[in-house]
């Protein structure tokens, strides 16, 4: 259905009519070097560009009272004296008289997204805005926001669309406060807002920013806040938190972050909701960095695989301490985090009396040991991978007319020479037969168009007498033939091939694996949990994290026999794996698999969404305790698996 871009020239109007340090940074360069970026990249032109309209006063009264409204329209007459006299009442707000206008742009687009986004004009997309939104509350402007944008897009999609259940992520190096008011009390709007907090010490200094302000009545558990009490939060602190404490609660029920890293966060939200993502621009004031990460987000919209991440992904102490202090006030609120231990950490400096407090911090803060370098080296790096000429291919030997598969992904019809194929089977059996060699040819072709980088992502077939035997030759042709870095996630009665190198090139995770057990830090099996929590918590708890710990530049998934995974699940499995390397995935099915399991596979390669997995369940105890032995074991090996700080005697 395409993804959408909202966006308005007007919104360039306002500027600073008087010198004030602190308001300067938000300028009208905001939105014109990210729509720059955006043109240069080539992504403007594969949008569906929406000219943002007004927010009518109706529509800014479902969050902010009458009166403020009256006030904020009034600036449009006021003198420059006047409108600084006004803006002087407000903490960092400097009125214009063109703000009216504008800020009625910025929330206007929020509506105009969520309408085109749940009409099914567009599957997703992007508004790009200024001013910002989510300080602003019900009758006050605050930290450059004038109307809350995300705010009354959520109520509009409540009102207008009968939604029932909203997810806000806000990740903005400073706690959306407003949004957080403004929906405190509301259990059909999930807040999430991770943000540097420096026990109270950084702006906007509240006391609500923390971790333990959770909502209250009705809403109580639907406001998670994760405070960053450290600068200098990296790409794998980040990804630590999606994986620990954000996506188990949405499936139930900014500091020094890389610009590829938003491609990441980006893709993970996209397997929620049907992939109905709504992204509206908030903060973001170094321009590069901005216009890069704008790119970045635009660009997973579209569909295009993420990026590598860059840097070590080993999360911080003082990361796991935010983690487990948001996990543990979470809690009493959320099954899927009451199966697990989340015992709090020692108590925060922000709950001591105020003599007992540590003096404030200086400028800049403590730094996170191990943390990304400053923005501006960090865009030396080139973030953007050249787009492969095809994203997905299907390689069957006889594909069945009841495939339906998306226009762009295609039927592979080469297969590798003749020679080659019986050279790499000769030390298989079951590859002797020409069914299984027929489908040895295809695979080999489909792989190495993906190693060669001509070919993204793809799905291959094989004989289930031959799986095992496929598999291996996958493996090893993919380790010969480029790749640094294999991870296989195998599914069913699939085992570690006995003379694979214990390398550390190659990782091997078994899910329907007899027992919990850890061989090596790079051979890992468990058994297929029986109920969707479980599965769900299988691959937030130990299968993403060690994928992200290990950094592939090849996935294979193979889907063997008695694999047990229903099509929903194996799309989510996918789909988030899709993340790593590039979206270079291959996956592996049995030749006797239904035409609907490869058809769900390829679209969510694609990069479609994958389907609901339907009505949420939590673990089962003893997948549960599966879990939690196997993170036991590997956590001193896989950084990304603890979501707990390391005690200190």
């Amino acid at each position: 259905m395409g993804t959408a871009l909202v966006y308005h020239e007007d919104m360039t109007a306002t500027r600073l009519l008087w010198d004030d340090p602190e308001c300067e940074i938000e300028r009208p360069e905001r939105l014109t070097a990210a729509l720059d970026r955006l043109r240069q990249r080539g992504l403007e032109q594969r949008c569906l560009l929406l000219s943002a309209r007004e927010a009518s006063e109706e529509e800014l009264g479902l969050v902010h009272s009458p009166e403020y409204v009256s006030l904020v329209r009034e600036t449009q007459v006021l003198g420059k004296e006047e409108l600084q006299a006004l803006s002087g009442q407000f903490d960092a707000i400097c009125f214009h008289p063109s703000t009216f206008h504008c800020a009625r742009l910025a929330a206007g687009a929020g509506l105009q997204l969520v309408d085109a986004v749940l009409t099914g004009a567009v599957q997703n997309g992007l508004a790009l805005v200024r001013p910002p939104g989510h300080h602003s509350q019900r009758a006050a402007a605050n930290g450059f926001c004038v109307f809350n944008n995300v705010a009354i897009a959520a109520a509009h999609a409540k009102q207008k669309h009968g939604l029932h259940r909203i997810l806000v992520v806000d990740w903005d190096v400073h706690h959306g406060q407003g949004i957080q008011y403004l929906f405190e009390d509301d259990p059909s709007i999930l807040y999430f807002s991770w943000h540097r907090y420096e026990h109270g010490r950084f702006w906007p200094f509240l006391r609500e920013s923390d971790a333990d302000a959770v909502g209250r009545g009705q809403g109580l558990g639907f406001t998670v806040n994760l405070p960053w009490n450290q600068v200098g939060m990296g790409n794998a602190d980040y990804v630590a938190a999606f994986l620990h404490l954000l996506l188990p609660l949405a499936f139930e029920g900014q500091m020094q972050a890389t610009p590829e890293c938003f491609a990441h966060l980006t893709q993970l939200l996209q397997v929620l909701a049907g992939g109905r993502v709504c992204a509206v621009l908030e903060g973001g004031y170094h321009l590069e960095s901005l216009a890069e990460s704008v790119c970045m987000t635009v660009q997973t919209l579209l569909g295009d695989p993420a990026p590598p991440l860059s840097g070590s992904m080993v999360p911080c102490q003082s990361a796991l301490e935010s983690i487990q202090s948001a996990r543990a006030a979470q809690a009493p609120h959320w099954k899927s985090l009451q199966l697990q231990d989340v015992t709090p950490v020692l108590m925060s400096p922000s709950i001591l009396s105020p003599e007992e407090r540590p003096p404030p911090l200086l400028p800049g803060g403590p730094v996170c040991k191990g943390a990304a370098s400053a923005p501006s080296s960090l865009l030396d790096q080139p973030c953007l991978c050249p787009a492969p000429s095809v994203r997905t291919a299907v390689a069957l030997t006889a594909p069945d007319i009841t495939l339906v598969l998306p226009p762009d992904v295609i039927q592979q019809e080469g297969s590798a020479l003749r020679e080659e194929t019986e050279a790499w089977a000769r030390p298989h059996e079951s590859l002797a037969r020409e069914e299984a060699l027929a489908a040895l040819g295809k695979l080999l072709y489909l792989l190495d168009g993906m190693l060669d980088g001509q070919v993204n992502s793809g799905i291959a077939a094989t004989p289930a007498s031959a799986a095992a035997a496929t598999l291996d030759v996958a493996i090893r042709r993919g380790l010969s033939h480029g790749a640094q870095r294999l991870l296989c996630v195998a599914l069913g009665q699939l085992d570690r091939p006995p003379d694979l190198a214990h390398d550390g090139r190659s990782l091997w995770l078994n899910i329907r694996g007899k027992e919990a057990a850890a061989l090596s830090m790079f051979h890992v099996s468990t058994p297929l949990p029986a109920m969707t929590g479980g599965f769900l918590s299988c691959i937030l708890g130990l299968v993403l994290p060690l994928a992200y710990s290990f950094q592939p530049d090849l996935v294979l998934v193979a889907l063997g026999p008695g694999h047990g995974l229903q099509g929903r699940h194996a799309a989510l499995l996918a789909a988030m794996l899709r993340g790593l390397a590039g979206g270079r995935v291959l996956a592996l099915l049995e030749e006797d698999s239904t035409p609907q399991l490869a058809g769900i596979l390829a679209r969510v390669l694609n990069g479609e969404a994958p389907p609901s997995l339907g009505a949420s369940s939590v673990a089962s105890p003893e997948d549960v305790r599966a879990l939690m032995y196997l993170r036991g074991q590997l956590e001193p090996q896989w950084k990304m698996l603890q979501c707990h700080p390391h005690l200190v005697a």
